[in-house]
C-alpha cells in the first residue's frame, strides 16, 4: 500500500511543491489556513484535511513550508497540534529557513516522542519548485533522511544530506548570505554605473555575460530595471539569514568583512522602509545616495 504523505504550508514555494507531489502521484494530504490555497490541488487529486490534527493522524511523514520558526512551533506543539496526533515512528520534514538552534530543540523535542525531525530548506524559484529542480540540503538523523530521501528527490534535483540536525539551516544561511552579497554589491554597482554615464541596459547585458555575472545580480537587476519590487522573498523576512550569521560569526570570533558591510545595506534598505519589497529594493538605498534612478529594459 502506497504511504499517504502530508503537506503543511502553500505559499509561493509550498504551492508548487506540493502541485509537483501530486503531479507525481504522490498520496498527498494538505492544509493551509487559507481554504483557497488548498482548492487547486484538490482539484488535481489531493486530499483536503480539516486541520493539521487529522493530516498527522492520516500521514507518516509530514512536509512543513511555514514562513518561520514560530509557526513551525505552534503547528507541531500549539493547541491543536501535530504532535497531538502524530504516530510513533513519523518523520517531519521542515522545508523552511528558519534558525538552526530552534530546529536542534525542536528535533529533540519530537525524538522523545518517537518523532524524527529533519531541517530541509530548499533553494530555488517558484517555477523550480513547480518542475522539481530544486536543491534541497538536508540535517537530522542518517537513518530518517534515508527513509525520506526518495520523497525529497521527487521535490528537488540536488538532494543533500549535510550532516546532524540543523546543518541543512546552516547550509541554507550560507548560501543565503552569498546571495545577499551578491544583490547588495549590484544595489551598489548599478546607480553608480548610471552617475557615471553609462547605460544601466547595456552594463546589465555586460555583466549578465561577463565575469561579474551572478544569479543575485541577474535576477533582482533586471526586475529593478523595470521597478518590479514585488516578485520574491520580503526583505523583512529574509533578514533572519543575516542575523543567523551575524551570531555565528560572533560564536567562531570570525569578522567576516565583506558579509557585514552587505549587512549595512541591508538594514538601510529596512531602515527606509522597504521590508515588504523584494531584496532588489536594496538598489533604493544607493539610488537615494547617488540621485540617480535606475530604468532599462521590458522585463
Amino acid at each position: 500500500m502506497v504511504e499517504n504523505i502530508g503537506f503543511i504550508g502553500l505559499g509561493s514555494m509550498g504551492s508548487g511543491m506540493a502541485a509537483r507531489l501530486v503531479a507525481m502521484d504522490v498520496p498527498l494530504w494538505v492544509y493551509d489556513t487559507r481554504p483557497d490555497a488548498c482548492e487547486p490541488l484538490e482539484r488535481e487529486g489531493a486530499i483536503v484535511a480539516e486541520n493539521v490534527a487529522r493530516l498527522g493522524q492520516s500521514c507518516k511523514r509530514i512536509i512543513l513550508s511555514l514562513p518561520d520558526v514560530v509557526v513551525v512551533e505552534r503547528v507541531l506543539f500549539g493547541e491543536g497540534g501535530l504532535l497531538q496526533s502524530l504516530q510513533p515512528g513519523s518523520d517531519v520534514i521542515d522545508c523552511g529557513t528558519t534558525h538552526p538552534d530552534k530546529t536542534r530543540d525542536i528535533a529533540q523535542r519530537l525524538m522523545e516522542e518517537d518523532v524524527a525531525f529533519l531541517d530541509a530548506p530548499v533553494s530555488g524559484m517558484e517555477t523550480r519548485a513547480a518542475d522539481g529542480t530544486l536543491t534541497i540540503m538536508v540535517g537530522g538523523d542518517a537513518a530518517a533522511y534515508s527513509r525520506c530521501e526518495p520523497l525529497l528527490k521527487e521535490m528537488g534535483e540536488l538532494v543533500l544530506h549535510m550532516g546532524p540536525s540543523g546543518s541543512g539551516q546552516l547550509m541554507k544561511m550560507t548560501n543565503n548570505v552569498l546571495y545577499n552579497i551578491s544583490i547588495a554589491a549590484m544595489a551598489e554597482m548599478l546607480p553608480l554605473a548610471v552617475r557615471l554615464g553609462l547605460d544601466p541596459e547595456k552594463v546589465y547585458q555586460v555583466v549578465s555575460t561577463g565575469s561579474g555575472q551572478s544569479f543575485g545580480f541577474d535576477y533582482h537587476a533586471a526586475r529593478a530595471m523595470v521597478r518590479r519590487f514585488d516578485q520574491g522573498y520580503p526583505l523583512a523576512s529574509a533578514y533572519k539569514d543575516m542575523t543567523t550569521l551575524v551570531e555565528r560569526a560572533n560564536e567562531q570570533h570570525a569578522a567576516m568583512p565583506v558579509a557585514s558591510a552587505a549587512m549595512q545595506t541591508y538594514r538601510m534598505a529596512l531602515a527606509q522602509g522597504f521590508g515588504g519589497e523584494s531584496k532588489a529594493a536594496m538598489i533604493k538605498v544607493w539610488e537615494q545616495a547617488l540621485e540617480v534612478e535606475v530604468r532599462g529594459g521590458t522585463r
